[in-house]
This record gives C-alpha cells, structure tokens and sequence, in this order.
C-alpha cells in the first residue's frame, strides 16, 4: 500500500458522481452520510452539554448506571467504533486491493469521534437532572443521533442492484464487507432500540416522591409495585400470562375445547388460502396473454371461490373468519367471566385496610378496563399478530422458490424493519398511554368522590369549586391524550413510509425482470403486486394490534395490581368452622396498634359472659370501635388472644366468625335495593314469614306498610330516602333474622332524637334477649342497664363496674355520667327559651 498515491474517492470515480451503475457511490455516501450525522451530534450535543453545565443538578434518585441493558449501551457505543477500525485495518492489509481511500478515513475518524462523544452524553444525560425535564426518557439529540445512524446503515439497500457492491459474495473483500455490515447493522438497531427503552434511566415515580435509605416512602400508596414509565408492558409477561393461564384454557367444557381447536383448524386454511389467491391471479392473467388466449373460466371459479373463503384483503369479511369469529364468541365470553369472578373474589377477600383506603370510582374503573382488555387480548395475539408472523414467513419463502433471492430479501428487510419500528416506537409511547391511564383514573375518581358525597357539597355550596376541580381533571386527562395521539402519528408516517419504500423497490426490480425477459412473465408481476398488497394489509394492522396488545397490557396492570394486593386476614392452615354454643367471648392481654407508632390497645382483658350485656364507654380515640373490629377479625392483634367460647378466633374460618356475630352500626349503611332485600340480607335463604317477624321485632313492619310499594320499596343509594331511625331498625331487623349468639351495637342510637331512642331502644332489648351482648355507647343512659361496664382511656380499661358501682366511685365514669347530665339540662334550657321566644 502506497499512501503517496491515495485519492480520495476510487478511480474513475468523483464525489460529485452520485449514482453509478445503477446504486449510489461508496464514495459520496460515506462522506455526506458520516458528515451529516457527526455535524449533528456535534452542535446540538455540544449545547445539550453546556445546558447540564449551567443548569444541571445531580439527579440522586431517578438513574441506574448498574442495569445490565445499560452497560451493553455503553458496550454497544464502543463496539460500533471497533467495527469502523477494523475495517480500515483489514482493507489496508488482507483485503484484495490493499488501498485506502480519503473518505474512508475521514468516515472512521468521525465515526471514533461520534460515538464516544454520545456516551459521555448520555453519562451525563444519566447523572444529572435539567430543572424542568422529569427524567422519563433520552433526550431528544441522543434519540436523534441514534435514529440517523441506523438510517443511515439502511441505505446501504439502496445499491441492492449495484454489481460492484459487496451483496454477491464472491471474494474474501465481499464476505468480510458482509460480515461487518451485519455487525454493524444489528448494533445500530440494538442501539436505535435501547434508546428508547432508556435502561439507565428509571423514572418511575414523579419527581416529587422519593425513597429514602431508611426505608421510608414518600410515595402514595397507590405507586407500590406499579412499573415505570418507561418500563415495557412485556415486562413481567410471563407473570401476566401465568396469572391469565387458569382462565385462558376452558377447562371444564369438553365443547368449548373442541371449538379452541377447531378455530386453529379454520386459521391454519386461512394461511393456505391466502397463497393460492395470488397464484390463481396469476394463472388468469397468464392465461390471458398467452397466444392464443384460452377462456378459463375453471381458474375463475377456483379464484372466485378462494376470495370468497377469504375475504377482502385482509379475511375481514370471509367465510372462514367469520365462521371462527361466531365459534370464538363463547370461548371469550368464558374467559371474561372466570376473569371477573376471580377479580370481584379477590376484592372481596381483602382486609378492611385496603378497602378503608381505596378509591371506590378508581377502582371501578380499573376493573372496567382491565376486564375489557383481556376481551380483546387473546383475538389479537391468535388471530391477528400471530397468523400475520406466519403469512410473513410463508411469503418470504414462496418468493425466494418462485422467484429468485432478492425478492426474499426485499419482502424480508421490509417486514422485519416494519415490525422493529412499530414495536420500538409503541414501546416508547408506552410511557404516555400509561400516564393517560393515571389521568383518566384521577378524573373518574374525583367525579365519583364528588357524586357520593353531594350532601357535603350542598351543604357548603361547593357545586362550582366541585366543577372546576372535575375540569381541571378533564384538562390533565385530554393533556396527557393529546401526547398520547401526536406519537401514534409520528409511528403511522414512520410505518407508512417503509412500507412504501419495501413496495418500491419490489415493484421495480420486479417489472424491471419483466421488460427484460428474464424468465418472469405479466402474470408474476400480477402476482408479486397482488400478493405483496394483500401481505401489506393486514401488517399495517400489525402496528394497531400490536398497539392494542400493549395498550390491554397496560391496562391489565392496574387490575394485576390489584391482583396482588394480599389478604392481610387470612384463614390458618386447618382452620375449621367455630362452635359457638354458649356464646361466651373473652379478651386476654390484647396489644393492638393500626401502625407500630399508633397503639390503640393496651393490655385490654375483659370477658362478656354467656347471655350478659358488657358497654364500652369512654372518650373519643380510646379504642371502642377498634375492640368491635378486632372481634370480626378485620384486623390482627399484635398481642394477647381473643376467644369466643373457649376457641381462639385466629384458628377458626373467618366467614363462620362472622356468621356467629351480628352487629347493628352507628352508621347504617344500606344497599340501593328493596326494603325487603336489605333485611334478607341477614340471612339469604330466609323464608319470607321470619323476615316479617324481624321486621315487627325491630318495630318497623308497619312503618314499612304506609309506603306505597311496601316491603319492595327502593331504600335510594345508601339507604338515604329512609330517616335515620328507619334504617337503624332496618339495621335491627337485618341482625334479627341473623339470629346471631353474639350481639355488637355500635352507638346505634347516638344520633337520633329522644322518642326514636327510645323506641329503638326496645327494638334493641329484644334483639338482645339472652344473648351476649357487647355495647359501645356515648349516651350513658342507654346503658345503666348493662351487666358490666368498661370504661375505657388512651386504649387501657381504668374503670370496670355495673352503672351504681361506678357512681359511687367518683372516678372517670362519674364525672361523664355528671357532664352528660349538665349538657341534656342545658339542651332543655335552650329549648323552652326557644320555644318561648316563638309565641
């Protein structure tokens, strides 16, 4: 090699000579190509550089320099140098004409400059924070450096025709060329890929929650165990479809097996059908040109017939398909119900501290989206993604057979760039269609949380504030749906423009063989274009099935988030139904606390004989609620041990712990049904002459005679078109025909007026008749009758005694009886000078 003798372009060659022998020249494309790129990095990279210096803040939180996708980024960034390298080393020394050109030089000198320098941007990218960028993604010029590189890779496509290019593979030169052309190319797609999947940078919560060493969570709730915004829907696929696997197979139907099989017959005719509409097209047309023509009007028919099982040119509308898609109907309706069974199970099987701090319209929500999600999931991977893989595939391979490599090679190139960069640019949206989830929950939530407590709002005049605050959600949602809309754009022009391109290049190099003679006949390319449209349509759906594939996977991971969420009560191994005979209930040293720095119950020890009537009494916060809650078992204790009849509540089924106890609340909270069907509610087989007895036990059945519709009347949400004593006797009838051995009353009466009180109080004596019975009250009246009395301070019994003993005793029990007193004195006072100042 004589370097006083190297030009910059090969010989009889000039850069200004841009296409030659039908391809573009080494030459010119390397220059201007390298060039462009490295001109790009180099300013707008330079000025994303000089903004981190001035502005940029160590971002402590949000990167993950240890992720192993990270470090073969990195790897990756110096591999593509190394490749540039050593190809100028092997053309200097091993390579057939040992010469090296300028513009070989120049490209690798700014090919070990561009890359190098877009890893120490993107370490600087990772380990600093911009004050108004949140850290979700790469910035936009590293996304652009890396985009403009693997384009510039795929042009080397464009000389396919070019006999002086390597593509034939005749010397060692042509074969080393390929070798680091593949190289190259899978590096800068791993590259183009990973750009967006951003491994180094985390961003999964805002920017205004963080975790701290200790263990503290500044996070809500609601953001445990929810993935990234940048993290793939396909991540933890494996636990998704393991969880969806029990529901997926319809296991206890012989007959829906056999339409699942049967559907895969009908898929498996529809590939074979789709070749052979082409090839009888073909057969036409060549039968047509042909001298002298011959009328073959069997081909037309077999042709004819082929489109008719077919359909359209994408099945849409053939016999096969809708054949399957009749027969599937059951099979996805069996899915949907186990799925929504399964998930209204669960919610139900969860402990009382998840349900206290849920969101009820979020939830709901959540449901509704993670149930539909599963409706069109399986359609879309066995019906649409799959079989399009397969006709791919099946393409691919007739082309190379029927006509020579190249065509293979063009179909090839063009599917699998299709589907790289639909499935690259889908995962990179991912982050916005999560983000308009979240928006979309926060609207519907806040309009639910505003619908259920109207009351409140009326009450202080809030309709308008209400209002804004529903449009200011609105506003986020149709935000964060704008991004979401303008990417889907970005990736149908991305799509749409390699489609176009692969169909381009097919169609010339097609007619090209045509017009020349070379053994390809009208009717191939009648068959090339009419096979390559009928493969181009159903892949443009590719990209909107793979789309709704991703966008059911991020719904479904709300409704797996629920899914995950685990019991904090649980039944013990063996547990077995409780025996309760007597009704005896014991509290033994009970040590409960709702967190570890908030004890409510200290030492708490009592015990409620069989048929005796033990009320709680004491300020607000001391733990009366929280002893009623414990004895459900809605919560665990932390110490001590609770026995009903001698058994420990823990070793016992909870449902038949709750079957033994009945309970008449503070607040009655009634469902949007039929009088009738809220008191049946206490015991769902019960005849329909013991519900009318509990009703006249709980002193409402003639009350519930003057209405119009009688038993069948509609109670309203919440039971809110009945007054307050008629749910509580509602309430008391619901617990009577529960007939429970055990009785809590929680402050049942405290809000009700004096002659209600006392009627219900009646209710209530008979509801408690010999059976045990435990009492929370604020009123010390409605309670002078209980066997025991427990008062109750800062979680600890300081008092126990009947009413008169505690009296007596001067303690904290006398001085509430003596303050009750003074307050029901004042409430009279304050009445009669009302009622005086009226007359």
């Amino acid at each position: 090699m004589e370097f006083q003798n190297m030009t910059y372009c090969p010989p009889n060659v000039t850069f200004n000579q841009i296409w030659v022998n039908h391809g573009m020249s080494k030459c010119f494309m390397d220059t201007v190509g390298t060039s462009i790129i490295a001109l790009y990095l180099f300013i707008f990279g330079s000025i994303q550089l000089l903004m981190y210096r001035r502005y940029g803040t160590e971002n402590e939180f949000h990167s993950s320099p240890n992720s192993r996708l990270y470090k073969l980024q990195q790897f990756l960034l110096y591999f593509l140098p190394f490749l540039s390298l050593l190809r100028i080393s092997l053309q200097a020394t091993v390579l057939d004409d040992k010469q090296i050109y300028g513009y070989m030089i120049l490209s690798t000198v700014l090919t070990l400059f561009m890359y190098p320098y877009s890893s120490y941007i993107l370490s600087v990218e990772i380990h600093n924070l911009l004050p108004s960028v949140p850290p979700k993604g790469h910035g936009i010029v590293l996304l652009g450096f890396w985009t403009l590189g693997f384009v510039a890779e795929n042009l080397v496509f464009v000389n396919l025709s070019k006999w002086e290019w390597w593509f034939k593979l005749k010397t060692l030169s042509d074969r080393v060329e390929m070798t680091l052309f593949v190289l190259r190319y899978c590096s800068s797609l791993l590259i183009f890929v990973l750009g967006l999947r951003a491994p180094g940078i985390v961003g999964s919560s805002p920017s205004n929650y963080h975790s701290f060493e200790d263990g503290t969570d500044t996070r809500p709730r609601h953001f445990e165990g929810r993935p990234g915004d940048n993290a793939s829907t396909w991540k933890n696929a494996w636990y998704k479809i393991r969880t969806l696997a029990p529901f997926l197979w319809p296991k206890t139907s012989v007959w829906l097996q056999l339409r699942v099989i049967f559907c895969f017959g009908l898929l498996t005719a529809g590939r074979v059908i789709n070749v052979y509409v082409p090839i009888y097209n073909k057969k036409i047309v060549d039968s047509v040109t042909e001298t002298p023509g011959d009328f073959r009007w069997d081909l037309v028919v077999i042709y004819v017939g082929f489109k008719f099982l077919q359909g359209g040119g994408t099945g849409g509308m053939g016999v096969l398909n809708n054949l399957r898609s009749f027969l599937w109907i059951r099979i996805q309706q069996y899915t949907t119900r186990e799925v929504e069974v399964e998930l209204f199970r669960h919610l139900h099987g969860l402990s009382l501290r998840w349900h206290l701090g849920r969101k009820t319209g979020e939830v709901l929500r959540v449901m509704d989206r993670g149930t539909d999600s599963i409706n069109n999931l399986l359609s879309y991977i066995l019906f649409s993604i799959v079989p399009t893989i397969v006709d791919i595939i099946i393409a691919v391979v007739f082309f190379i057979s029927a006509f020579n490599k190249w065509f293979g090679l063009i179909v090839f190139s063009t599917m699998l760039l299709y589907i790289v960069a639909t499935i690259g640019v889908t995962e990179w949206r991912t982050k916005f269609q999560r983000r308009m989830n979240l928006a979309d929950n926060a609207q519907k939530a806040r309009s639910v949380d505003s619908l259920l407590n109207f009351e409140t709002v009326k009450y202080y005049g809030a309709e308008a504030y209400e209002v804004d605050c529903f449009k200011e959600a609105i506003l986020n949602y149709q935000k964060e749906e704008w991004k979401s809309i303008i990417t889907l754009n970005i990736l149908n022009t991305l799509q749409n423009v390699i489609v176009s391109a692969g169909l381009l290049a097919g169609s010339l190099l097609c007619l090209h063989m045509v017009v020349h003679g070379q053994t390809l006949t009208i009717g191939d390319y009648v068959l090339f274009a009419s096979y390559i449209i009928q493969l181009y349509v159903p892949l443009n759906w590719f990209g909107t099935y793979y789309r709704a594939i991703q966008k059911n996977f991020v719904d479904m991971e709300n409704m797996f988030d629920l899914l995950r969420e685990d019991p904090e009560v649980i039944d013990a191994p063996g547990a077995g139904p409780i025996i309760v005979n007597k009704g005896n209930v014991e509290f033994n040293n009970v040590t409960f606390g709702y967190t570890p720095e908030r004890i409510i119950l200290k030492n708490v020890s009592f015990v409620v004989p069989p048929g005796k009537t033990v009320a709680l009494v004491g300020p607000s916060g001391a733990g009366k609620s929280t002893i009623m809650r414990l004895l459900f078992r809605f919560y665990d204790i932390d110490e001590g041990a609770i026995f009903i009849d001698g058994q420990h509540i823990k070793t016992v089924k909870q449902d038949s712990l709750r079957k033994a106890i009945g309970v008449v609340p503070q607040d009655t909270v009634l469902f949007n049904n039929t009088i009738k069907y809220n008191i049946q509610y206490g015991k769902i087989d019960a005849p329909e002459a013991d519900l009318i007895a509990a009703a006249k036990y709980a002193d409402i059945h003639e009350r519930i005679l003057t209405f119009p519709e009688g038993y069948e009347t509609m109670v309203g949400e919440r039971g809110l078109r009945l007054s307050g004593g008629e749910k509580q006797r509602v309430a008391i009838a619901r617990t009577m025909l529960k007939a429970p051995r055990i009785v809590l009353l929680d402050e049942a009466t405290s809000a009700l007026d004096t002659q209600t009180e006392r009627n219900i109080q009646a209710a209530l004596a008979r509801v408690c008749a010999n059976r045990t019975t435990l009492i929370i009250a604020h009123r010390l009246s409605t309670i002078i009758h209980a066997d025991e009395i427990l008062v109750l301070k800062e979680g600890e019994i300081v008092e126990r005694g009947r009413h008169e003993e505690l009296i007596s005793r001067g303690g904290l029990y006398s001085e509430m009886w003596q303050a009750q007193l003074r307050n029901d004195q004042e409430a009279v006072v304050e009445a009669t000078s009302d009622l005086e100042s009226t007359m």
